[in-house]
Parts: structure tokens; C-alpha cells; sequence
């Protein structure tokens, strides 16, 4: 079978780190949208695996964890009157956990935004802390049991609930309503007060919508398989955490968690791409159909 070069395919994926959709891809890089299609399945595949082999024993004091919303196929509130639509169409939320002083993706989960799932994420990002943490969420209620189950008393837990004022009528089908304050509450152990934020993680949430074309709003970008938008985000963790460098930091956040020693480059990952590939075993005999 034909394989693009390790260029060609480099580029290809860098492009859908960018910000550019999979159709704009394939006109770009002169390629079928089967082509990024099989391609980003394929990284999204191995990238999965590079975060759970690479991203352990993390070593952290403030740990935010929040939620970012799309969808899949069609938005919830359109499934029913969809034609034809998947079983995973609907709303689709990414969680994310990120080290707030190197930045670090530490766990990610796509799914639902409810407890069974809230549950899942935070034994997830259990397992990878190497150390007591400070942990920061917003005021949604699946986090109480989850980070209850996964971390006992052996955490420092705060949310900060926000206060939302009425938008004004003009801006209420596109834009959230203001925030006009919000109160910070200690939920188990001894947070520091001062600490209690989750400003980074809802940067990191900009960061995804900026990089993700499946994340604009108001686009025809949206995901349309939900296993494709798995593979996106992993892929998009992978090159977050050991390719991007960080403006602020200026290393990668996984050189600044002590998780790498230098920066990977798109090649890097397309090499462990092709070092994870089976290889093809060996034809068996011919038989002609017509003998006996």
C-alpha cells in the first residue's frame, strides 16, 4: 500500500493541530480526505497510547479540571429530528485537567458530563499524580463523589462557584450571560485560599477552540463520528504537551513537568507512528482456483 512520506504526513497533521478542518487539509495538501481521515485515526490511535505510557507520576501542586462543550452530529437539542443519526450524537464534553504552573494536559476524557463519567476523569488523574495536590474544579456537582472516590481525604479540594448576572436580550442565543462575581468554598482538606482559581484551565479551553476546527462555534466544522473527535483531542495533547512551546514557558509543558528533555517535532511523532505500525506478515502460497 502507498505511504506518504514522513513530510507530507507531518505536515498533514500539524495542519489539523492549527486549526484547519479535515476537508481544508486534504485541498492544502493535495491529498483525499480519506487520506487525512485514515491518517488522523491512525495518530489519534497511537497518541492515546504515548499519554497513558508518558504522562505518569506527575508531579504537581495546583491541579483546575474543567469541562469544554461540543457536539456530535447534531447539537442535543436536534438528535431526534436528525436523519439518521448515531447513537453518539449530541452533546459532547471534553474534560480536561491541567498543572497550573507548567501547564501540563495531565488527564483528558470525552463523553458525557455527568457523575459516571466525572468518575472516570478524576480516578484517571488519580493515578497519574505522583503527590498531594491542590485541586480546583467549578461548582458542578459530579465532582463531589468523584473526587471524593478517587482521592479520599488525601487532596486538597476547593470550587470556585461563579455568579452570573441576566444577558441582555440581543446577546442571550450567542454569548453567556456576565459573570458578575464569585464565591470560593472549601470542600476537603486545607486549600489555600489565594490559589483557588480556574483561570488556566479555562484558558487551555480558548486554546482547544483556537486549535480544534471541530470546537468552533457556529460552523459546519462540528465532528460528525464521535471517534474521530476522540483521536483529535489526543492527537491535540500529544502536540500540547510535547511539541507547542508554550509562549510563557518557553519549553514544552512536558519539559516543564520533567516529563521530556527536549522538544519533539511532528516528525518525532510521525517516526513512533511507523515504529507502532505492524508490519505486514507474509504472503501465504498461491493457489490457482482452477486446479484440483
Amino acid at each position: 500500500m502507498n505511504k506518504l512520506p514522513p513530510k507530507a504526513r507531518s505536515l498533514i497533521l500539524k495542519m489539523l493541530c492549527e486549526g484547519q478542518s479535515m476537508r481544508a487539509t486534504a485541498r492544502l495538501a493535495d491529498v483525499s480526505f480519506n487520506t487525512v481521515a485514515k491518517l488522523l485515526i491512525d495518530a489519534g490511535k497511537v497518541c492515546a497510547d504515548l499519554h497513558d505510557e508518558m504522562v505518569q507520576g506527575v508531579t504537581a501542586s495546583r491541579i483546575q479540571c474543567d469541562e469544554i462543550w461540543s457536539f456530535t452530529y447534531a447539537k442535543q437539542k436536534n438528535v431526534k429530528t436528525a436523519k439518521a443519526a448515531p447513537s453518539e450524537a449530541g452533546d459532547t464534553w471534553t474534560w480536561t485537567a491541567l498543572d497550573s504552573d507548567s501547564k501540563l494536559i495531565v488527564s483528558w476524557l470525552v463523553g458525557g458530563r455527568n457523575s459516571e463519567y466525572a468518575i472516570e476523569f478524576m480516578d484517571d488523574l488519580r493515578s497519574r499524580l505522583a503527590n498531594r495536590v491542590q485541586l480546583m474544579t467549578d461548582g458542578h456537582k459530579a465532582y463531589l463523589e468523584a473526587v471524593e472516590g478517587a482521592f479520599g481525604g488525601d487532596v486538597d479540594y476547593a470550587q470556585l462557584i461563579k455568579l452570573y448576572g441576566e444577558a441582555p436580550e440581543a446577546q442571550k442565543r450567542y454569548s453567556p450571560a456576565a459573570c458578575v462575581g464569585a464565591r470560593k468554598r472549601r470542600i476537603e482538606g486545607n486549600p489555600d485560599p489565594a490559589a483557588v482559581s480556574t483561570s488556566y484551565v479555562e484558558r487551555q479551553n480558548l486554546t482547544m477552540r483556537m486549535h480544534m476546527r471541530r470546537f468552533t462555534r457556529l460552523t459546519n466544522a462540528f465532528s460528525k463520528k464521535f471517534e474521530n473527535h476522540m483521536h483529535m483531542v489526543a492527537l491535540y495533547t500529544v502536540w500540547y504537551n510535547f511539541i507547542r512551546i508554550h509562549k510563557t514557558l518557553r519549553v514544552t509543558p512536558a519539559m516543564e513537568a520533567g516529563l521530556s528533555k527536549t522538544v519533539w517535532d511532528m516528525e518525532d511523532l510521525v517516526r513512533i507512528m511507523d515504529e507502532r505500525t505492524p508490519k505486514p506478515g507474509p504472503r501465504g502460497p498461491y493457489k490457482n482456483r482452477n486446479s484440483n
